[in-house]
């Protein structure tokens, strides 16, 4: 007989302490949350996006993933490139080069032009890997990119895990 595939060992949540927030009480599916931080970007040594008006999407595991206004961003820092993916709680992704004083943070943002029910307001917002940028902070704080590459979390000193994207944890 053959034994049975090992399942991934159920992750352990951090207890989140005064003022933290544990990515294990935020929903599934996920909601999005305005907010009023003050969040800075650098790439290529300037100061690429800077805005009060954003909004974050909360979702069980992960960090939060911000979405800023495409106003927020300077003239030609993004650019269209071609390919989607699909997300089965907000829709189809299109994805943009962030690209700043000749540095290309080669499909360094996305957005969602006609998101699912729910996700409206990321229409007209743009997410961002941080790792893939030079800086990324919130009310002075440095951003931590979400380790793994494939996910946009934003991780600050107020978010505990174990977050998903680590190693060992693509059967979350």
């Amino acid at each position: 007989m053959t034994p049975l595939p090992r399942l991934p060992k159920r992750p352990q949540r951090i207890t989140p302490q005064g003022g933290e927030e544990s990515v294990w009480d935020y929903p599934r599916p996920p909601v999005v949350e305005h907010r009023s931080e003050r969040i800075v970007v650098r790439l290529g040594g300037r100061v690429i996006a800077d805005t009060v008006d954003s909004v974050r999407v909360l979702e069980t595991s992960h960090p939060p993933v911000y979405y800023l206004p495409f106003e927020a961003f300077h003239a030609g820092v993004l650019v269209p490139v071609e390919g989607e993916t699909f997300c089965e709680f907000k829709g189809m992704a299109s994805y943009f080069d962030v690209v700043s004083r000749g540095v290309v943070a080669s499909r360094g943002g996305w957005t969602y032009p006609e998101p699912t029910q729910g996700f409206e307001a990321l229409r007209t917002r743009v997410a961002l890997y941080p790792g893939r940028m030079e800086s990324c902070e919130i009310d002075g704080e440095q951003v931590k990119a979400q380790s793994g590459g494939f996910y946009g979390g934003w991780i600050t000193r107020r978010i505990v895990g174990p977050f998903k994207g680590e190693p060992g944890t693509a059967g979350w």
